[in-house]
């Protein structure tokens, strides 16, 4: 019906403003010095306004933040243009993560890792509803990996290719994937606390050693 059709583009278009606002703060100030009046302002709204469109800060913070997700979804075709082998394909994938993951750590941990006060699967089909097009410089085989929300999950869709190829069993992917993933979420906890003195490219190479070694220790020598 004309009526709903154009009140969920209106919908569309005042979140849009808003994750905009918040996408230019992240940029112009980092994710730390968002508040909802800030947003407001540079979105030319009231405070209250906001309310009607997102359920709390948080949301807004992961809106925003995938704006520079997008970096990394474009970047990876490159990394995977020179493989071979789908364990190649595998290991490039977690290596973009990886140096764009550390890259800007606080990115990530608002995507991937913070309190969301709900489900994250369900902002991240938003956001894709919303924005569509930040998936258009990915392979088409990537989609269904690139909008799970838990990596546990999207490490082991990446690892499909390698079960489908006889590379290791079925029960080894899904135990693989999710020990990953914990090897991630560690060493950029704390990358992101400042617990270590390790650079970006440090990080990077300590992490997919670690990622490289779990996957050569369950594969079919």
């Amino acid at each position: 019906m004309p009526n709903e059709r154009n009140k969920e583009i209106q919908t569309i278009r005042m979140m849009v403003y808003f994750i905009d606002a918040t996408s230019d703060i992240i940029q112009q100030e980092g994710i730390d010095k968002i508040t909802i009046r800030k947003i407001a302002d540079l979105a030319g709204y009231n405070s209250a306004t906001i309310y009607n469109y997102f359920d709390e800060l948080s949301h807004l913070i992961f809106f925003g933040s995938m704006r520079y997700i997008k970096k990394y979804i474009n970047a990876l075709p490159g990394y995977l243009a020179a493989c071979n082998t789908p364990l190649e394909k595998y290991l490039k994938m977690w290596e973009c993560f990886c140096t764009y993951s550390f890259e800007e750590p606080e990115i990530y941990h608002a995507v991937f890792s913070s309190n969301l006060g709900c489900p994250p699967e369900q902002l991240l089909s938003d956001y894709y509803g919303m924005f569509p097009t930040d998936l258009i410089e990915a392979p088409e085989d990537l989609h269904t990996m690139l909008q799970e929300s838990n990596l546990a999950k999207r490490g082991r869709i990446a690892l499909n290719e390698c079960v489908d190829e006889g590379y290791l069993q079925a029960d080894d992917a899904e135990r693989l994937s999710e020990m990953q993933f914990l090897m991630w979420q560690g060493m950029h906890t704390m990358f992101l606390n400042k617990r270590s003195d390790y650079s970006v490219a440090e990080v990077v190479d300590v992490t997919m050693d670690h990622i490289r070694f779990s996957l050569e220790s369950s594969t079919f020598k």
